[in-house]
């Protein structure tokens, strides 16, 4: 059975895959920006818009650096003012379970269901480190272990809340001015480790019943937390052998909590590069990764798995001969980059066979070891590629990334999609119109 492609677009924010100094490049925080990404995504036919979170401005070196200067605004605040100027496109954003509260966050995702008639998605992560709870009245309270135990009660009591209404319990008698039905409309209460909470929830049932659940981590434990939990699930592993590896784990899951095969959708995150032939998108591909890693980045980046400063040091001259300082980060604050190497002595002795083997430059090797675009190539040949790794099992579709804020996405929808399209792989038109509905969930109950 021929599968369809699932799409979403990713409103990237300023990282490593954003070259906000193109001349195309436009604001990250200006309404307009958002506007037209989310509006190409819904004249594309596109499942969601998806929108990141930062909860601080990262640091190295103890100072705000290029790729992360402007920050992101509030999530709830864009996807709301978003609702307002789309029809039947998801809305989809991260809200981080450490530092808020169930009953809130219920409200306020219960609340977009409304305003957005049923295109709510809610994308839910954890944070472990200090320096992001440094914002907040609890800091860092909440060891890396415990994250996902938290994160699995807020998430169960965010249901709870969202269940507390049927739809149908309210009736209004004008006459009297009272509202009559069931006294239990709303009522809820939770007891458990992590909340102890007790009251009425005061947003009825919204049209998805329960916001469209997203989840991100790959770990196995993340993983588990997926298949238990989530309609869909975001993925870094975006090629053939990788994506069926994680594709079949991940489904294969499912079973041991009494879901189908059908009930949790895997979408990689992928960039891409296009061109008007395949050796013209290569060429705008290489120029593409020489603007994400200028020098001043490439000292970032091995500043990251150093451990240590590198500013003296020449982006266009050999690695350092020096190994990295082993143990907690000193230098990179509000990335998980060094805590991610586990062994940092052994990925720059990689680092340095890659060097020598090839005649690389710091910045060279930077750009070898670090992301790079999925997709390369002309529309034709992205169309079948992204159509290849659906039909064999190594994703349900993408999450796209442009690396030009906001325009980045028109040309993929101008020449990838109707070419999707052709193939009877992606819709013409929406059928439904929630976000459960696009992405082929049923009505949460």
């Amino acid at each position: 059975m021929t599968k369809q492609v699932h799409l979403a677009a990713h409103f990237p924010g300023v990282n490593n895959t954003t070259v906000w100094s193109d001349p195309a490049g436009g604001s990250h925080i200006e309404f307009s920006s958002f506007v037209h990404l989310a509006q190409t995504a819904e004249r594309a036919k596109f499942d969601f818009f998806f929108l990141a979170e930062g909860l601080r401005l990262r640091e190295q070196g103890g100072q705000i650096y290029d790729l992360d200067v402007v920050g992101r605004p509030d999530t709830f605040t864009v996807l709301a003012a978003l609702a307002a100027v789309t029809d039947r496109l998801g809305l989809t954003g991260t809200i981080n379970s450490t530092f808020n509260e169930p009953y809130e966050v219920a409200r306020q995702f219960a609340s977009l269901d409304h305003l957005s008639a049923g295109r709510a998605g809610w994308n839910v992560v954890t944070s472990w480190d200090a320096f992001t709870g440094e914002n907040f009245r609890r800091g860092g309270f909440l060891p890396e272990s415990a994250r996902y135990s938290r994160a699995r009660e807020f998430l169960s009591t965010a249901a709870e809340l969202f269940d507390s209404w049927r739809g149908d319990e309210i009736v209004a008698d004008k006459s009297s001015g009272v509202f009559l039905g069931n006294p239990a409309a709303g009522a809820f209460r939770h007891r458990g480790e992590q909340f102890d909470i007790s009251g009425r929830f005061n947003v009825p049932r919204s049209p998805q019943g329960r916001p469209v659940i997203l989840q991100a981590g790959d770990s196995d434990e993340g993983r588990e937390f997926a298949a238990a939990t989530a309609d869909a699930i975001f993925s870094r592993h975006g090629t053939l052998e990788a994506g069926q590896a994680f594709y079949a784990d991940v489904k294969g899951r499912l079973a041991k909590y009494g879901r189908r095969h059908d009930q949790l959708v895997v979408l990689p995150a992928a960039t891409f590069v296009l061109g008007d032939t395949d050796a013209d998108a290569q060429e705008k591909a290489a120029v593409v990764r020489r603007q994400q890693v200028s020098g001043a980045t490439a000292i970032k980046f091995a500043e990251q798995l150093w451990n240590r400063d590198l500013s003296g040091y020449d982006p266009d001259g050999p690695l350092p001969d020096v190994d990295p300082i082993v143990g907690e980060s000193t230098i990179s604050k509000g990335r998980a980059s060094v805590r991610m190497n586990r062994d940092p002595i052994a990925v720059a002795n990689q680092w340095r066979a890659l060097a020598a083997e090839k005649n690389l430059s710091m910045r060279e090797v930077i750009i070898e070891v670090t992301g790079r675009q999925n997709f390369i190539g002309s529309a034709a040949t992205i169309a079948e590629q992204i159509n290849t790794l659906v039909q064999a099992d190594a994703s349900d579709g993408f999450i796209l990334v442009p690396h030009i804020t906001p325009g980045g996405l028109d040309e993929f929808a101008d020449t990838v999609v109707p070419l999707l399209q052709e193939r009877g792989v992606f819709r013409t038109e929406y059928e439904g119109t929630t976000l459960r509905e696009h992405l082929g969930l049923g009505f949460s109950r």
